[in-house]
């Protein structure tokens, strides 16, 4: 198959892709990997591989075709085509939750030395690299990429890419519970969707839409969640995207919980679960076990919410999810408490400490927590975030966490 018929078969399976006929664009892409004499060609063919593998939430075929493609990039020496290969690597590795994996191949393609075209993969890099950081509870280093994405996104006019961001620093702020920013970010991104969109994927609409509606039930505006989680949900299943389908799950079944509908909200984890565990999706079942002990706790139920923690906990240690691994101790706390059971009641309080610790989760100037109750925060140039109120109240002639890291440990 030479140049211009695997131009036209690439193509092909675009419009196949496109008009929801995803196996069959599957089919006309792989005749074009095996039949293609054309690296060129085969490196594109690979990247819509990779794409559509990644939307349906193949990941380890995902992660199979960026390898392949590494290979084709070496074999055509373009510094470009190696780069995104890296970013795809990269991305695929971040989908099955390997953030240091994500994180390394990040760092490779910013080393690269490459062209116009590496330079505008920049911005997706650093993406990739903030939702690892993310994935391992290092919010510093999260918002400090995420903040650089955002930059890359400005300076290059890339509407698409500042969505995406808009999406991640929602979950960032989520996470921390500012829930003002965790709702601002992804309208923000639903505004973008809609000025500019006309020919984007769907994906990008229901993505926000998602987003919008965790941040909706965080504050208590249900209904808002609701509808918000059902648009995203008609998109996702239209698409058969079950990344998305299976988020959507868990959020219809955290917006029962907080109706105190537990009946209802079991069959909507129990299916999540099914999706996130057959999609890889390690840092998502936390979430969906997380709903599932607090149901159990709803019912009573302490033993049934202990064996739902051991889950969780095998599955945060495994990732380096520190967040996670601190909302455990603290809902151990809670039963161990109510069971009276003192002596785990205090390994669990001196652990909760130690993650809080180990991830800053605390304002520099008050010394109050972050990530407690829902707070309005603020980041400093460099990254460190704290109650706004705070900064209000004590202005800053520069960041106090930094002026501590920075002094010598024989001095403190």
């Amino acid at each position: 198959m030479g140049q211009d018929q695997t131009k036209q078969q690439i193509d092909k399976g675009l419009h196949l892709y496109q008009s929801n006929q995803t196996e069959k664009a599957l089919r006309v892409w792989m005749r074009v990997l095996e039949k293609s004499a054309d690296p060129a060609g085969r490196f594109r063919v690979l990247g819509c591989l990779i794409t559509a593998h990644a939307e349906m939430g193949r990941y380890k075929d995902m992660l199979k075709f960026a390898v392949v493609q590494i290979d084709t990039a070496r074999e055509l020496e373009d510094p470009d085509f190696l780069t995104e290969s890296y970013l795809n690597l990269a991305r695929s590795n971040e989908k099955l939750c390997e953030f240091q994996k994500t994180i390394s191949y990040c760092k490779t393609c910013l080393n690269m030395q490459g062209t116009t075209v590496s330079l505008q993969l920049n911005g997706q890099v650093s993406l990739s690299m903030g939702n690892a950081y993310l994935g391992l509870s290092i919010f510093q280093k999260a918002l400090e990429c995420f903040e650089k994405a955002l930059r890359y996104a400005h300076n290059n006019d890339d509407k698409m890419l500042e969505c995406r961001v808009c999406c991640s620093l929602g979950n960032f702020y989520t996470q921390i519970k500012d829930y003002e920013k965790a709702l601002f970010f992804p309208c923000k991104a639903a505004e973008l969707v809609n000025d500019y969109g006309t020919g984007w994927s769907l994906k990008y609409r229901a993505m926000s839409q998602y987003h919008m509606a965790v941040a909706y039930r965080k504050l208590g505006r249900l209904a808002d969640a609701m509808d918000c989680c059902e648009e995203s949900m008609k998109i996702a299943l239209q698409h058969g995207d079950r990344p998305l389908q299976a988020l959507c799950l868990l959020c219809f079944a955290d917006i029962h919980r907080s109706r105190r509908d537990v009946q209802t909200a079991f069959p909507r984890y129990d299916s999540s679960m099914s999706i996130m565990t057959e999609i890889g999706n390690r840092l998502g079942l936390i979430q969906v076990l997380l709903g599932v002990t607090k149901c159990w706790m709803i019912q009573k139920e302490l033993d049934k919410a202990l064996e739902s923690i051991e889950k969780a906990q095998e599955l945060a240690e495994g990732l380096g999810n520190k967040l996670g691994l601190l909302k455990l101790h603290c809902l151990c706390e809670r039963i161990y408490r109510t069971k009276e059971q003192q002596r785990e009641l205090r390994n669990h309080v001196v652990k909760f400490h130690e993650c809080v610790e180990e991830m800053e989760l605390y304002c520099g100037m008050c010394g109050e927590s972050i990530g407690e109750k829902n707070n309005q925060l603020q980041a400093l140039p460099c990254s460190h975030f704290f109650h706004l109120k705070c900064l209000q109240t004590n202005g800053t002639r520069g960041c106090p966490n930094c002026r501590r890291l920075s002094v010598k440990p024989g001095y403190v």
